[in-house]
């Protein structure tokens, strides 16, 4: 009896339970107050990840799969659902993350402060959670989209938090026709799989043929629903507003894990299929190169932190997706070396993009904590005021950039590796992989690129207006998580050999078959010992220098002065670079695609120059030049459609019975 109750099952199924209440304290302002309810509902969803973190890790460890029915009389068959290593390895980052942000809320968002929004926010937070817990647990097509529905809809509520500001209200509104429109999408999938399958129920992996005409609309459908969840390019429309006006440990949350349930959706649809056809892991591979690479320049060009952040994500789900279709790639060629490679570089990039884009997502919260502003014009010298969130902010940073020996840098070689196996196969296998090669290598400079403007704007040099200089440190309650947080890069980057393991199992999960004929070992493939040993080299000589270094100051003293303002007697804060000013050789190569706007006022002719002004912005390209243009073209041609909408009842009841009798005619045949 103990050992049930404390099964890996239950405890997961526990974890979910208490994390869809632990917002209800906030619910009953007549019991206590705000402050200690927050307390209460914070320390529920801590408790919850803590317990669903318990219950995932054996799995992982042990790779056994448990599955189990509910009894109710839906008319759709039993709701099944499941514990498998694939399931397991997502709720890793679903209650990791979840219980870094909980705590981070308690000092960011306090209840005093924020008195109006808080219990809807801690409310919505916890259902959201367990909702998508709930995702990674199904195992039918009903149940899927039930918990698929609760988690879009409390995105919704969160992204909206602040629903008195127009910009909040308008991000708001996008995300949640978009995501509706991806659901659309599931509508269709499900009716698809069953019609192939007969059931509702998942079918089992590898069972389904990839070559009926069934199976490519499942892919095609699957691509559309799952990846505008994910927010690849050019799906990505709600992506950047969305996660720049969500409170930040909510953009954590989004980004971190929401992303990767559409990832967790595409991989599990995927497993169903054997006999995949090339073009398969070539459509997925080219849309996570422009994903990867467009994704970037994007975010070079941002003067708002966080939705540079968001695009961010955006490049890095390209970096899953690659992953992805290499795994693909490897299946069609008969290559299980490259398609373990692929697997386990997508699946390691999942938990480790939740990792570091949490961690980052968390600094950028400090900072504007602390300046009161997200632009990072604004912004300068937060590294004087915030010297561990600036430490903890550079810890990400590096990640991000895939660089050694932190745990973006493992990922990243994983893929490498695949394609690397991709150049000795033959055919569209090759193309494919001198493709996407280069194509990775320039996601990663661009990153360092990107992050060195952010780093060197934000966090060095002096403030840039007095209005926005960084006051205060974070308090522990912020900090701690972001030192859970940047200690997992750490220790993944300089240990990866201890998930070798676990990636394996979960490799096997989602595609058995290749594996069991073959069965290529992830520690013979990728030199792990060669990574560690020099990841440990490399660490100790940072640690060196940087004792060094500041031994060195305190030896010879320091005085405290404005920044080298080249030359200049009187320097500003207005000579130093800004946002635009740094990017703009970058962006300037990717102007077919990012269409810059520039705005010039004043004259800098003749000897003595009047004043004079300069700013650019980066629009969002796809949504204001092609959705938008499109939508409102459809708009016009089908205004006589919508005379049908009169707001007569009658009217509405004579539509449903001529589509009822329809529909009994048509099911007649």
């Amino acid at each position: 009896m103990a050992q049930e109750l404390f099964s890996p099952s239950t405890l997961i199924l526990s974890a979910t339970l208490l994390a869809a209440i632990s917002g209800v304290p906030l619910l009953l302002p007549w019991l206590w107050s705000a402050a200690r309810a927050q307390l209460m509902s914070i320390t529920l969803l801590v408790t919850a990840s803590t317990m669903g973190l318990c219950g995932a890790i054996p799995v992982l460890i042990s790779g056994h799969t448990t599955l189990f029915e509910l009894c109710w009389t839906l008319p759709f068959g039993p709701a099944q659902f499941g514990v498998d290593p694939l399931s397991a390895w997502f709720l890793l980052p679903i209650f990791l993350i979840s219980g870094c942000a909980a705590l981070y809320a308690r000092c960011y968002w306090h209840a005093d402060h924020h008195p109006a929004t808080v219990g809807k926010m801690t409310f919505f937070f916890g259902l959201m959670t367990a909702a998508m817990s709930g995702v990674v647990l199904a195992r039918d097509g009903i149940s899927f989209l039930f918990a698929w529905e609760i988690m879009a809809l409390s995105a919704y509520f969160l992204v909206s938090t602040e629903d008195e500001k127009p910009e909040v209200c308008e991000a708001g509104t996008l995300y949640m026709i978009t995501t509706h429109t991806g659901t659309l999408g599931l509508f269709a999938l499900f009716p698809l799989l069953h019609l192939l399958t007969g059931s509702w129920l998942f079918p089992q992996p590898t069972s389904l043929n990839a070559s009926s005409g069934l199976s490519i609309a499942i892919f095609l459908v699957a691509l559309f629903a799952f990846g505008l969840k994910a927010g690849i390019m050019p799906l990505h429309v709600w992506l950047p507003s969305a996660h720049a006006n969500a409170p930040s440990h909510v953009s954590a949350a989004m980004s971190g894990v929401i992303l990767k349930i559409g990832v967790y959706g595409l991989i599990r649809t995927l497993s169903f299929f054997y006999g995949v056809p090339l073009w398969w892991g070539c459509v997925v591979l080219v849309m996570g190169v422009v994903s990867g690479v467009i994704g970037v320049a994007f975010a070079i060009g941002q003067h708002d932190l966080k939705r540079l952040l968001a695009y961010h994500s955006i490049e890095n789900i390209g970096i899953i997706f690659m992953g992805l279709g290499v795994a693909l790639v490897g299946q069609q060629i008969g290559s299980p070396t490259m398609m373990l490679l692929g697997m386990s570089g997508a699946l390691l990039h999942v938990l480790n993009h939740a990792i570091f884009k949490a961690l980052l997502f968390l600094g950028a919260g400090s900072v504007i904590h602390a300046t009161g502003s997200r632009e990072i014009d604004l912004m300068g010298g937060v590294a004087r005021r915030l010297p561990a969130t600036a430490l903890l902010f550079g810890i990400g940073a590096v990640a991000i950039c895939g660089l050694p020996p932190l745990n973006g840098f493992v990922s990243e070689l994983f893929i490498y590796l695949g394609l690397f196996q991709g150049i000795q196969g033959e055919g569209g296998a090759v193309a494919v992989a001198v493709l996407a090669i280069p194509s990775l290598a320039l996601v990663g400079g661009l990153a360092v690129a990107c992050f060195v403007k952010v780093y060197g704007i934000v966090f060095l040099g002096v403030p840039r207006t007095e209005a926005h200089r960084a006051e205060h440190e974070a308090g522990w309650q912020m900090l701690a998580p972001m030192v859970v947080l940047a200690g997992l890069c750490i220790a993944i980057g300089l240990a990866p050999g201890l998930v070798a393991g676990t990636l394996q199992r979960v490799s096997l999960t989602v595609l058995p078959a290749k594996f069991e004929a073959v069965g290529p070992v992830l520690n013979g493939v990728v030199p792990l010992t060669m990574v560690t040993i020099s990841g440990v080299i490399l660490l100790v000589i940072i640690v060196l220098v940087a004792l060094w270094y500041r031994r060195r100051l305190a030896a010879t003293g320091s005085s405290e002065t404005a920044t080298w303002g080249c030359g200049y007697q009187r320097p500003t804060p207005r000579m130093q670079y800004s946002a635009s000013s740094f990017a703009e050789q970058l962006t300037s190569l990717f102007t077919f695609v990012l269409k810059p706007h520039s705005h010039r006022s004043g004259t800098t002719a003749g000897l003595f120059p009047g004043v004079s002004r300069f700013s650019s912005h980066i629009p969002e390209v796809v949504l204001e030049l092609v959705y938008i243009p499109l939508l409102k073209r459809l708009y016009q041609r089908f205004s006589a459609v919508r005379r049908l909408q009169s707001g007569i009842l009658q009217q509405y009841v004579l539509y449903s019975l001529i589509t009822l009798i329809a529909l009994l005619v048509a099911s007649s045949f």
